[in-house]
């Protein structure tokens, strides 16, 4: 079984400049930027384009829940798939395909289209590549980061994220200005510096792959559930992402809600998308100068209630300025959640797992954003764009209140050198007395 990764508060830690002149952490980070970019871009212009040819905002929802599909379907396959094999090729394969559904969007927005059934179709292809990317990609911090700098590499690669939902939807609305198909080219070169990228990443420690004389087996591609249902810090924090963004999954509608509620076009829809991104990265870069290091698990349900009374706010208002300060603090609170959830997942996880933790980690994910749009679609057809979203907002402080109780030990988790890989098979238990640094 792995040893534990070092954290903070046992070696001092690694500055975010020492991890920065790491040739193999700065590649890593320029890949996960250019796809993060290329993935928000295409999802604004595709989101855009859908509403243009639709005018419906369950047409949205039914996007979100094309592009999660996949990765459901494929969960006894992605992440087995990324134990068994050189994560590094997965992912790079995974962008080749990311890179061919850009080109078939681009292709497909040049004839003045007045169907969505291509674009579901293409979307779908996308959902399938990314169902593989996500569990590879995501897998590889652990096996690049120095002792003690996870949590920090984790905070930087969470605003290459955030720095993506700034620049891509802030860039499409200017670019679809310009044609609907210039997004989609941009794109497809973002996805082209991923994946070569990716290709020739150098790790610090070795894979720990699952053996080549180890016959495929539903039983060894389920196990990554299995683990995650054994670990209630594990199961706790990703659930309560998922049901907090299921419900409060606002951002799907805002091709709808720029046009409808606040009455703005392109160039203000595309800051509006941007919004998000903009709290997001602000909070990350503060994270990555100064991570959270105490009171993790009640930092955690914190912000989580904090984005669902933000989404509140987002879904009351038809004033722009309102909406857009209220999407850039929902995302902010998101961006810390994001922040705590991804370092606790790798360091409760053996290496021989992560692929398979991942893999349904993405699931879940995937259920909160993409069945999360679907969801506010039909909700939005239902009783209103606006009175959905705050509806969403309210059930997530709803889950909030639910999920204190029942998950103490993530509640009480105080610094993630009490989140470690169990060596007998039973939780870690959060400290009943703890001592400040």
């Amino acid at each position: 079984m792995d040893p534990p990764f070092e954290t903070s508060s046992q070696s001092g830690g690694t500055s975010g400049r020492q991890l920065l002149a790491d040739r193999s952490v700065a590649a890593f980070l320029v890949a996960s930027t250019a796809s993060s970019v290329g993935m928000f871009l295409q999802a604004a212009a595709l989101g855009k384009q859908l509403f243009d040819i639709t005018d419906s905002a369950l047409a949205l929802g039914l996007l979100g829940l094309v592009e999660f599909l996949p990765a459901l379907v494929l969960l006894p396959l992605t992440g087995s798939v990324a134990d068994r094999f050189d994560r590094r090729r997965v992912a790079a394969i995974g962008f080749g395909v990311e890179i061919i559904t850009s080109i078939l969007f681009c292709l497909y927005a040049t004839t003045d289209p007045t169907s969505a059934i291509p674009l579901f179709l293409v979307a779908a292809l996308f959902g399938t590549a990314r169902a593989f990317v996500a569990p590879s990609f995501r897998s590889l911090p652990p096996l690049l980061a120095p002792d003690g700098g996870l949590p920090r590499l984790m905070a930087l690669y969470a605003g290459t994220w955030q720095f993506g939902l700034i620049v891509g939807p802030a860039s499409s609305g200017f670019l679809y200005d310009v044609d609907a198909a210039v997004p989609y080219v941009v794109s497809a070169v973002c996805f082209a510096v991923a994946g070569v990228i990716a290709l020739v990443l150098g790790l610090r420690r070795h894979q720990h792959r699952t053996p080549a004389d180890e016959r495929p087996s539903l039983h060894h591609a389920m196990e990554g559930l299995r683990f995650v249902r054994r670990r209630p810090v594990l199961f706790g924090a990703i659930a309560l992402d998922l049901f907090a963004v299921l419900f409060g999954g606002a951002v799907a509608l805002l091709p709808a809600i720029a046009e409808d509620r606040l009455g703005v076009g392109n160039i203000g829809y595309g800051w509006l998308r941007a919004a998000p991104g903009i709290g997001a990265v602000v909070l990350t870069a503060l994270m990555a100068v100064r991570p959270v290091r105490r009171r993790i698990g009640r930092t955690l349900f914190g912000v989580v209630a904090i984005f669902g009374a933000a989404t509140i706010v987002f879904g009351a208002t038809t004033n722009y300025v309102v909406a857009f300060v209220a999407l850039t603090v929902l995302s902010g609170a998101d961006a810390i959640s994001v922040f705590i959830r991804s370092t606790i997942v790798p360091l409760a996880t053996p290496d021989h797992m992560r692929g398979r933790v991942m893999a349904v980690e993405n699931v879940f994910i995937g259920a909160s954003n993409e069945l999360g749009a679907f969801e506010s679609g039909v909700a939005s057809t239902l009783i209103g764009v606006g009175p959905a979203v705050v509806l969403g907002g309210a059930l997530t402080l709803v889950v909030v209140g639910v999920f204190w109780p029942l998950f103490p030990s993530l509640r009480d988790i105080d610094r993630f050198d009490d989140v470690t890989v169990p060596n007998d098979g039973i939780e870690a238990r959060a400290p009943t007395a703890v001592v400040d640094c």
